[in-house]
């Protein structure tokens, strides 16, 4: 077993936690919940491709939230006019979502919103520190990964020998 310092592991603990109290999605959102941003931005994503929407089963895949919880955010998008159900031409019994202009308006200010954001982070850190912390969060998301294989491992009793 590894040695722990306690004090580093306590401070950095309380430095991860600080961000619960930071709600930095209300700033981006552009008066849309964050899970509907969220949404957006995935039919965004493949608006820009050649795709013609997506299902809801997709897009739940594509978030890793169940179905149910994106077809209630498409009837609020739809009801707002932000997105719209076609007939998939390829499946007849298929229907996808799309962005309408007025949601591709408000992903796009959203998505000027969050470059402002990080933009005045990287304007305070100064661009070598603000590249240290993007090569540092990385490192940190790679540890808690390979961690999270771990404990995978571990729930199903498949560590150490056990059946």
């Amino acid at each position: 077993m590894r040695q722990v310092d306690r004090e580093a592991a306590q401070k950095m603990m309380h430095a991860f936690m600080q961000f619960r109290k930071v709600n930095w999605h209300q700033w981006a959102n552009a008066g849309r919940k964050p899970s509907e941003i969220m949404v957006m931005r995935c039919l965004y994503r493949c608006a820009s491709s050649d795709m013609p929407g997506m299902k809801v089963h997709d897009i739940s895949n594509f978030l890793h939230v169940t179905s149910p919880t994106v077809t209630q955010l498409v009837n609020e998008l739809e009801k707002d006019g932000l997105v719209e159900r076609k007939m998939d031409p390829a499946d007849r019994r298929a229907i996808r979502v799309t962005l309408t202009s007025a949601g591709m308006a408000v992903v796009q200010e959203a998505s000027a919103h969050f470059i402002a954001l990080f933009g005045g982070l990287v304007a305070h850190l100064g661009k070598e520190r603000s590249e240290q912390l993007v090569e540092l969060l990385n490192e940190v998301f790679d540890y808690f990964q390979e961690e999270h294989k771990g404990w995978d491992q571990v729930n199903r009793g498949e560590s150490e020998g056990k059946p």
